[in-house]
């Protein structure tokens, strides 16, 4: 019998979080975002993983400065305007409408697991490598993933003079079953 966890935004948190560069960049924010969408299947029989994320479902939760959350530093009007330029013109999601990654190999790992896939963004794929760790009874993934690796030409507001840095921080996090 196949035993396939599987958790979505209700019982795991995906969180992406970028950051501001260039010379006006005292004006801008680093950024703490949501998925608000998303399906994990982790296969524990075959050593799987699989993730399906909705770029339409990124959602702003607050601005970060010096590490720390700053939720009065963005308007509702600021927070819908750059979930709009993400769905819209960094993640292109009408032609786009599903990231996906695929595990090759899971392999064991003191205190939690490496993993080996593949990830499609953008159309384009590109391999990565994570380790998980438990953390607070949950399994956390980390990945640091370059923008222009995929074809994404990272956002730049004022004439370039502020933009984001071309690598962004992805976090997962799900509590697994006991085993």
């Amino acid at each position: 019998m196949k035993s396939v966890v599987r958790a979505d935004a209700q019982s795991a948190e995906c969180l992406v979080f970028t950051f501001k560069e260039g010379a006006l960049s005292a004006l801008g924010h680093d950024l703490k975002i949501r998925v608000g969408r998303f399906d994990l299947a982790i296969d524990e029989q075959e050593g799987a993983v699989s993730a399906t994320f909705d770029p339409t479902s990124l959602q702003v939760v607050c601005a970060v400065r010096d590490g720390a959350e700053r939720p009065e530093a963005l308007s509702e009007r600021d927070r819908r305007q750059i979930e709009d330029a993400i769905r819209d013109e960094v993640l292109d999601a009408r032609r786009h409408p599903e990231i996906r990654f695929s595990s090759t190999s899971v392999t064991r790992e003191e205190g939690g697991y490496r993993v080996d896939g593949e990830l499609t963004l953008l159309g384009r794929r590109r391999n990565i490598t994570f380790q998980t760790r438990e953390e607070a009874g949950r399994q956390v993934a980390e990945v640091r993933l370059h923008q222009p690796d995929f074809g994404i030409r990272p956002y730049s507001a004022m004439l370039g003079t502020l933009k984001v840095k071309p690598g962004v921080h992805v976090r997962v996090a799900m509590k697994l079953p006991p085993t």
